[in-house]
This record gives structure tokens, C-alpha cells and sequence, in this order.
């Protein structure tokens, strides 16, 4: 685990290789057999100085989350990680010069290992990231990030890296002052045995006069002083003011992490650093034990590590390698995918129903480019290769040779059935047809197509070049291997896949439509339409629901609403979204934000704003709700939806109806999405609160027998 040698000069290399893992990771194992092996290293006469270096590519990724994850009990916990301090402060204290040497990413509890050498130098590794990486998975540095960071480079630069969780190269690591040295790869071992022989020989200089020479930190140091002025210098108290208002504007209160950090630094660094590490510790359990961070854990890194592995791909199916795939329909939705597998280096054949439009969807992807080379985030000639491969035409003959086929045509199933007709007339016999479709059902769709088991659902969200998820459906007749196959573009164009089944709407727009309907209950209701609005970003969400129908288009909605009930007939259930959106279209002419009038104005030469005239079509009732109140029906509604597609086996996982929500419509990761939120409440009390909920506003909260027979059964969706 730790491998353990002293060379000719007495200078010991503790290198870490973790067996059974791609990366090194800290964790109750690791850091044991590092704090024997470096413990032996200090205690050593005949070892000089030390080097901490790795075997693996990278140094250490950070903490082992599935250990964090597992914590429940705060005593224990917290005496490990003093312990950890306490070794730490022991390799920085003792005299013997420490340099770390770092070949790849050093994330985290790898990066404040480093820190506590007093020389760190890095490879000139173009892969390698160097940060602090926990907030966004709701915690903070617990290995003395919070305090060394500030300590070494300042407390303003030191906030933006731990409070941002941004991942750095090693050149503007070297430049802030993190890493003293960038070398080339290979010889970053040899730059730190260098520099420990150095510092060791220095040593042994001064202690010819009886009092040995120490090598410590700058912290260590008699008259040491905080870069850029402590926490009570005007810098320092105009940088705490201004960041505690941005944090809460933009984090509503709903993420404890950040806010710690900010706590960690501003009361550590008015003491010494023992002191500033015992601070640090105890604001990282409390993290660790959080719900916010054990949803975040559970929901953005093992929930995405799961979908962005394939770990539900068909296994049995050969990998799928694109080369050339072809794009039906250039508005936005279709140049953006167009955009994203071009970039991704496959041959796109861009299809629409003039050579002027095909060539405007051509030109969109020009335009990105054009910006990320202005912005120096590309070379030119890159860009111009990934404009090569982005074929614009109106002849389905082009298709010919593509292996795959995306349609993104109008939401009409007569215009979807002509093109997927035509297309097959080119194809391969084993090339796949994909439909983009929002809410027309696949199994339908695929009634057009002569081979319905190569037919697919692939629903992008706008803007699909930025946007990471791709919701995949799968229609009755939908092989195994299209799946495969069709999960193994995904993934080659660098998007994150869900799997569902066939059903109006899926998932993901099925249960953002409940977040909206809400939003339009609780008007027709005459609550505060700024109330609602607000409720909802309170709640975590991007925006809020009035203002998403505006977003989304108040006419889509009220489509959507009359193409279901006419498909459903006297099954159709209308609701309360159904009349308000009736009358925003039919009767006020108000579409959203695409015509400049919704639920909201948008002036050219001012700020949206909620339009004046709601109150006369929504009377305003005088007794209003309390804020929880909005919020509790905001959310617990796309609970109970999720719920329901799970029953209905449209979601088979909660891992994919979480990750979904928070890469699709923005559910709020801190919730851990719409499963985690039930997790987090308890089934008990979720399934009681919405009962209550079901008596108060409607049989749309009324949770399911299967809900309840789960509940009487004992179990959950995750494990507790």
C-alpha cells in the first residue's frame, strides 16, 4: 500500500500505491499504513529528508467517498481525522525536509497531504488538475485545506479555489504560490529528491554549531505573517462581508458546505494552526454526517459514475465505434447534437428540408467555434476539423453508411413517420433509428419504422451542446443491443445516459411537467405569483415555475395538455395547469418568453417582470401560505411523480430518476433528487406528509399502495 525505501544519501521515498484501485485514495487503510511509514521515516536517524511520491498516474484523487458515505457516528470519526492532523503536523514540524512529488491529479486530501510537505513539485502533466474539489459534493477539506491554502497564498485566492471547487493546471498552481516548481514529466521525482538533499545538507551546515537546522513551514516560522493581511485587516473584512452575500444569494442557504468553509477560514485563521485544525475537523464532520452531503455523494459521484461507466449497458453486445451518424432536422436541437458528435471527432450528415436551412444549422456550430477560439479555448485549425465533419444536405441518399440516425423534426407524428420511412430506405439493415421526440411515445413512433427493434428513444436537452444528460427510451420492440449500442454514442460524444421505459412524456419531462403544473395551480389558487416564483428558487430550483413555462413556451404546455387529452379520451384527468395555460394562450394570447409576453414581460430595455395584468385573471386571495408551505408542494409533487414512474417501471432505478432530475431540469442536488428527497425525509413521514397534502389540494399528492405496501414492508430506496 505504501512502498517504503531509503537510497544511498538516507533520503526515504514513501510511495503510495493503492492495490485494487485505479487512483490512490485516503482512507481508513491508506492513511494507517502511510502514518506507520512516515512515522518510521521521522523516527529514522539515518533518513535526511523524505519524498512522497505515487506509482500510479496520478497522486491521490482525494478521500474515499464510500468511506464517508458509511459515516455515521461523530466521535470516532473526529478522533481519526485529529489523528491524521496530528501526523501531518509532525512531518511539518520535526526538521526533516518533506517534498511531495506530484505526476498527475491531486485532488483534494491528496492536495492537503501535499500541502503539509514543505516542498511540492509537480509534472508538467497537461491532464493534471490540482484543487480542492469537496464542495461540490457537499463538503470541505477536512485535512487542513482550509488552513494551509489561506496560510500559504492568502485568504481572498485561498476562498475562490475552496468555496468554487475549480480544478487548476499545474502552471497556475506554481503561480498562486500552491506548487513551488513545475517540471517535465518524469523527472518530478529527481526535482524532489534534489531539493530534500538540498535542505537536509543545509541542515546538517547548522547543526555544526550544536543546534541542529530545522526545515519548516512558513507557519512555523518566527514572524510569520498571512499573505495579502489576516482576517481582521480592512482586505480581510471586505472579503468575509462580500462573500457571505454572494454565497447566500446564490446558494439560498440550502448548501451548508460553502458557508462552512468560509467559517473554517474566518475563525481558524485568528488562531494558530493547531488550533485552526481542530476548527477545521469539527466543521468537516458535521459535513460528512450531513443529509446534504450524503445525497450530493450518493447522487453526483456514485450515481453519475454509474450512468457514465454504462454500468447498465447490455453486456453481451460488442462496444459500438461511430464514425458516421446522421442528423434529421437543423434547428437548435438538431445543430447542437450535430455540434456534439462532430466535436467528438464522427462524421455528421446534417439533413433539414432546404440546403438554406441545413447550412444555418451548419453555420450555428461555426459560430461556437468562432467563440471558443476567440476566447483561446481552441486552435483554429481544430475547429475547422470539427467543421469538416458536418455535412449539410436535403438528399437522404447521404445517409447512406451512417450507423446511426437522429430525429429531431416537429412534434408531429405524421411528418416523424415520413422521415424515418425515408431514411430507412438508405440505411444499413443494422444502423440504428433514434427519435428526440419529448412526449410522443417510442412504441408508437416505431409503428412507422420496418425494423421497430432498431428503433429508439434519444431525448437531448436544449442546448444540447452544453446540456449532459440524454434520456434513453425504450420502446416494446427496442432490442437489447440497440440499447448497447445506442448507450455506447452516448458516451462517445461525452453525455451522460439514463435508461427508461416507454411511456407519455418518460420520465424526465413526465415529472418536470408536475413542477410547472404546480407552479400554475398555485396561481389559479390567488397565491402571490412572486411567492411562487420565489418559493421555488428558495427551494433550490434553477427558476421558478411560472417563469420556467415562459422559458419552455406557455403553448407548449397547452399543446402537450390538448394532444393527451385526445389520445386519452375519457381517461384524461385535467388539471389545474390545463385552464390557466388554456387561458394564457387562447384567450390573452400571452406564449412565453419567445413572443416577449407570458406569465412575465421581457422589455428590451429593461428586467423581466411578473406582468401586472395576473392579478385581474388570478385574483390575488387576501390569507396567503406560508413560504414552506409553496415549497413543500414544489417539491414533494415531482417526488410523488417519480414515485409513480417507478411503480410503472418507467425509471427501474432510483440512481437514474436522481441523476436524471439534477442533470435534466435542475433538481437540486442538495435534495439528492426527487428518490433521494423521499430517502432523506423518511417514507413514513414523506408518505404522511402527502396524504395530507392529497386531503388539502388534491388527489395528484395521494401516494400509491405500492408506496405504502413499501412502507409496511420496511424497505427503502436506498440503504439507511
Amino acid at each position: 500500500m505504501i512502498n517504503y525505501s531509503i537510497d544511498s544519501d538516507g533520503i526515504a521515498t514513501l510511495e503510495w500505491d493503492l492495490p485494487g484501485r485505479s487512483q490512490n485514495v485516503l482512507n481508513d487503510q491508506s492513511m494507517a499504513a502511510f502514518a506507520e511509514a512516515a512515522q518510521k521515516a521521522l523516527a529514522d536517524n539515518a533518513v535526511s529528508g523524505i519524498v512522497v511520491a505515487s506509482a500510479k498516474a496520478d497522486f491521490i484523487a482525494g478521500g474515499d467517498l464510500e468511506m464517508l458515505l458509511r459515516v455515521t457516528d461523530a466521535e470516532p470519526f473526529f478522533a481519526g481525522i485529529m489523528n491524521w492532523h496530528r501526523l501531518l503536523r509532525a512531518m511539518e514540524a520535526t526538521g526533516k525536509p518533506v517534498a511531495a512529488a506530484l505526476n498527475g491529479n491531486t485532488l483534494g486530501g491528496g492536495l492537503e497531504l501535499a500541502l503539509a510537505c514543505h516542498y511540492r513539485v509537480a509534472s508538467d502533466n497537461p491532464k493534471a488538475r490540482f484543487g480542492f474539489p469537496e464542495v461540490t459534493l457537499g463538503l470541505l477539506p477536512g485535512a487542513g485545506g482550509t488552513q494551509r491554502t489561506p496560510r500559504l497564498i492568502g485568504i481572498q485566492p485561498s476562498l475562490l479555489l475552496l468555496t468554487e471547487g475549480k480544478r487548476i493546471k499545474a502552471a497556475e498552481a506554481q503561480k498562486l504560490g500552491l506548487l513551488h516548481a513545475v517540471v517535465p514529466a518524469g523527472s518530478e521525482r529527481e526535482a524532489a529528491r534534489a531539493w530534500v538533499l538540498e535542505a537536509a545538507a543545509k541542515n546538517a551546515v547548522a547543526g555544526r554549531d550544536g543546534k541542529p537546522g530545522k526545515t519548516l513551514q512558513p507557519w512555523d516560522q518566527k514572524g510569520f505573517k498571512v499573505p495579502g493581511g489576516g482576517v481582521m485587516t480592512p482586505a480581510g473584512m471586505q472579503t468575509f462581508m462580500a462573500g457571505n452575500a454572494m454565497l447566500r444569494e446564490k446558494t439560498q442557504g440550502n448548501y451548508p458546505a460553502p458557508k462552512h468553509i468560509l467559517s473554517c477560514v474566518f475563525e481558524g485563521m485568528q488562531t494558530d494552526i493547531d488550533t485552526g485544525l481542530k476548527i477545521e475537523a469539527r466543521y468537516f464532520v458535521n459535513l460528512v454526517r450531513s443529509a446534504e452531503a450524503k445525497n450530493m455523494i450518493r447522487s453526483l459521484f456514485f450515481g453519475m459514475q454509474e450512468a457514465n461507466k454504462l454500468a447498465n449497458r447490455p453486456q453481451d453486445v460488442p462496444t459500438q465505434k461511430y464514425a458516421k451518424i446522421g442528423m434529421l432536422g437543423a434547428g437548435m436541437m438538431g445543430a447542437g447534437i450535430a455540434h456534439s458528435a462532430a466535436s467528438a471527432g464522427i462524421e455528421v450528415v446534417l439533413l433539414d428540408g432546404t440546403q438554406e436551412g441545413a447550412e444555418k444549422g451548419k453555420a450555428w456550430s461555426r459560430s461556437l467555434l468562432e467563440k471558443n477560439v476567440a476566447r483561446g479555448r481552441m486552435k483554429p485549425e481544430a475547429a475547422a476539423a470539427v467543421l469538416s465533419r458536418i455535412k449539410p444536405t436535403t438528399d437522404y441518399k447521404d445517409f447512406a453508411g451512417c450507423e446511426l440516425i437522429i430525429e429531431a423534426v416537429f412534434e408531429d407524428r405524421a411528418l416523424k413517420a415520413e422521415v424515418t420511412q425515408k431514411t430507412e430506405a438508405v440505411l444499413a439493415p443494422n444502423a440504428i433509428f433514434a427519435s428526440n421526440t419529448s412526449t410522443l411515445p417510442i412504441t408508437g413512433l416505431a409503428e412507422a419504422s420496418a425494423r421497430p427493434a432498431n428503433f429508439i428513444g434519444l431525448h437531448f436537452f436544449s442546448p444540447a451542446d452544453r446540456m449532459p444528460l440524454v434520456e434513453i427510451i425504450m420502446g416494446k420492440k427496442t432490442s437489447p443491443e440497440t440499447l448497447a449500442r445506442s448507450m455506447d454514442f452516448v458516451k462517445a460524444i461525452g453525455k451522460t445516459p439514463i435508461v427508461v421505459n416507454d411511456s407519455r412524456g418518460f420520465y424526465t419531462s413526465r415529472v418536470f411537467g408536475t413542477y410547472v403544473s404546480e407552479g400554475m395551480a398555485l396561481l389559479q389558487e390567488g397565491v402571490l405569483p412572486s411567492l411562487i416564483d420565489n418559493a421555488g428558487r428558495i427551494a433550490g430550483m434553477p427558476v421558478g415555475p411560472l417563469a420556467l413555462a415562459d422559458e419552455v413556451s406557455i403553448d407548449l404546455v397547452h399543446k402537450i395538455a390538448r394532444q393527451t387529452k385526445a389520445d386519452l379520451g375519457d381517461k384524461y384527468i385535467e388539471r389545474a395547469a390545463d385552464k390557466v395555460a388554456a387561458l394564457m394562450v387562447e384567450k390573452l394570447g400571452r406564449l412565453g418568453k419567445k413572443c416577449g409576453h407570458g406569465f412575465y414581460e421581457y422589455p428590451e430595455d429593461a428586467k423581466k417582470h411578473l406582468w401586472p395584468g395576473l392579478a385581474e385573471h388570478f385574483p390575488v386571495k387576501a390569507q396567503q401560505p406560508g413560504l414552506e408551505e409553496v415549497i413543500e408542494r414544489l417539491i414533494l409533487i415531482q417526488s410523488v411523480e417519480t414515485a409513480r414512474c417507478m411503480e410503472e417501471n418507467v425509471v427501474l432505478r432510483p440512481q437514474d430518476a436522481d441523476v436524471g432530475a439534477i442533470l435534466g431540469w435542475g433538481y437540486p442536488p442538495f435534495r439528492g433528487g426527487p428518490i433521494g428527497q423521499i430517502h432523506t425525509m423518511g417514507l413514513r413521514k414523506f408518505v404522511a406528509a402527502c396524504d395530507r397534502l392529497a386531503e388539502q389540494h388534491g388527489e395528484r399528492f395521494r401516494p400509491s399502495q405500492w408506496l405504502n405496501e413499501k412502507l409496511a414492508r420496511g424497505e427503502h430506496f436506498y440503504p439507511v
